[in-house]
């Protein structure tokens, strides 16, 4: 239970402040855990980063997937809708993966790789829809998650 609660905090607040904005502080308030209880349950604000990472990944390509799954139509077209419902969210500010990599990239490796996985891993999925024009839709994707979060539009999906 306080590993979730730990990890929802940092998520809200990593993702809606930015990684450096944040101390462990304000994740030990928001959580409710103690410091103590905090730092065994991740040592460092890097670790801490990294299971925030790790998890939203997960569930950021799984959500994709499911929507693409679960409708009729072209499915790289499909991704772009999602993305639109993605954009259209009250709390969305950009990818977290670029986000993170802005803040801490440079100077972790173990911020890096993850950022690294959910690329690839999100690269693989996109070209598995369309083979032949993967490496050129992930620049779309990308593109259009740049220009919402930057321009505060949805429309950037379309």
């Amino acid at each position: 239970m306080s590993e979730t609660a730990v990890l929802d905090a940092a998520e809200t607040l990593f993702y809606g402040r930015g990684i450096q904005a944040v101390g462990m502080d304000d994740i030990r308030a928001t959580s409710g855990v103690s410091l103590k209880r905090l730092y065994q349950l991740f040592p460092s604000k890097e670790a801490l980063v990294v299971a925030y990472l790790e998890r939203r990944d997960e569930r950021w390509r799984r959500r994709m997937r499911e929507y693409v799954e679960r409708h009729e139509g072209a499915k790289v077209l499909l991704v772009f809708d999602w993305l639109y419902l993605w954009f259209s969210e009250p709390d969305f500010r950009g990818c977290a993966f670029i986000n993170s990599y802005g803040e801490m990239g440079t100077t972790s490796p173990a911020v890096m790789r993850v950022v690294r996985h959910h690329q690839d891993e999100l690269s693989r999925y996109v070209t598995s829809l369309h083979p032949e024009l993967g490496a050129q839709i992930m620049l779309l994707v990308d593109g259009a998650i740049t220009i919402a979060a930057i321009g505060g539009d949805p429309e950037a999906a379309k």
